[in-house]
């Protein structure tokens, strides 16, 4: 959060702002998900077309005024629910374009065999047109508003996955492509990514010329295999690659030393639900490694998730409301969670 708010003198006024930001927060975020698990293929070309036969109104509008009616809002009615369109709604909505998807060198240059390996399967899955998906990381704005992204494409776009027993385990989808290109661009000298996956964040900054070598850290032997033999062939530099059989931690605690690597990338998470303990391992381990550039794959979901468990405890304390609100911003939360101070967070 760019706390706005601490440019001002902060009082009791401001934490009921943030009390109920919050709670509207929470109010879009679970009407998204509902959304999200319970039919995310309710809009569809024959849902479109009944609506408006003669394909006279912009799709954006359309699909606004379809999903916002799914998740219950009244516009007309309620002046809450117009509020949330507006302040919320408009900007997580996004029609995606998939030519700009068809042009990223890993869908242009890696072909996923279709194969099974013990628990594991490589395959293809397909987005139907107009279905919503998580599309970017959380964007947090000024006043804390959290705003979920949400994209849909117009025809069918199919994406690699990597499937275990029957579930979905991992996918290059637009999100993966999104929510990773700063770490791709940050990327240099010798780099190190926890979590192997389908490789795309390998292949990408083994693409850069700045960047030297890559290792990948990955627990899963029959990951590492499927990538071994169907995708790391196909990398226009395998040379850069090194693959290591090993547990994220055990590999940090015993075996990477300070100067070993001049970038480094965790990506062992799913989400926040299953992310928010590793990532404070990873924060915790940070001073060990001076001079090697940390980044986390869905920090801003991360940090939000510590903002308001932190914010929580703020409210039961009598601590200055000055010095609270400055400890919510980005910078003093990652200072936070890299020491002892952040472990009530995690419980």
């Amino acid at each position: 959060m760019q706390l706005a708010l601490a440019d001002k003198r902060p009082d009791e006024d401001m934490f009921e702002e943030l009390k109920d930001i919050r709670r509207r927060n929470n109010v879009v975020r679970q009407k998204m998900v509902d959304y999200l698990n319970d039919n995310p293929r309710l809009i569809s070309p024959e849902l479109i077309s009944e609506v408006d036969p003669a394909g006279v109104l912009p799709i954006e509008e359309l699909y606004y005024s379809l999903f916002t009616g799914a998740c219950g809002l009244d516009e007309v009615e309620s002046g809450e629910d117009s509020r949330m369109g507006c302040e919320y709604f408009r900007e997580a909505l996004c029609r995606l374009d998939p030519k700009t998807y068809a042009e990223n060198p890993y869908y242009r240059n890696i072909r996923i065999p279709e194969v099974k390996f013990g628990r594991w399967e490589l395959t293809y899955q397909e987005y139907a047109p107009y279905e919503a998906f998580i599309y970017q990381d959380v964007r947090v704005k000024p006043d804390s508003r959290e705003i979920p992204v949400l994209g849909y494409f117009t025809e069918p776009f199919r994406y690699p996955s990597v499937m275990e027993n029957g579930h979905e385990w991992m996918s290059i989808k637009p999100s993966e492509l999104e929510t990773l290109t700063d770490s791709i661009d940050k990327a240099h000298g010798r780099v190190i990514t926890f979590g192997l996956g389908l490789g795309y964040y390998a292949y990408m900054v083994s693409l850069k010329p700045e960047v030297t070598e890559v290792t990948v850290v990955e627990r899963s032997e029959e990951v590492i295999e499927l990538f071994k033999t169907h995708i790391l062939p196909q990398f226009s530099h395998p040379e850069k690659v090194n693959i290591i059989h090993s547990d994220a931690y055990d590999y940090m605690d015993h075996n990477m030393k300070p100067g070993m690597y001049d970038y480094v990338l965790a990506d062992l998470w799913h989400d926040v639900s299953d992310g928010l303990d590793l990532y404070l391992k990873f924060k915790k381990r940070e001073s060990s490694f001076p001079g090697t550039e940390f980044d986390y794959w869905a920090e801003s979901s991360l940090l939000s998730a510590v903002r308001w468990q932190l914010f929580d405890l703020i409210l039961a304390t009598s601590e200055s409301e000055e010095v609270a609100l400055g400890r919510l911003s980005d910078a003093s939360l990652k200072k936070i969670v890299s020491t002892d101070t952040a472990s009530p967070l995690c419980k």
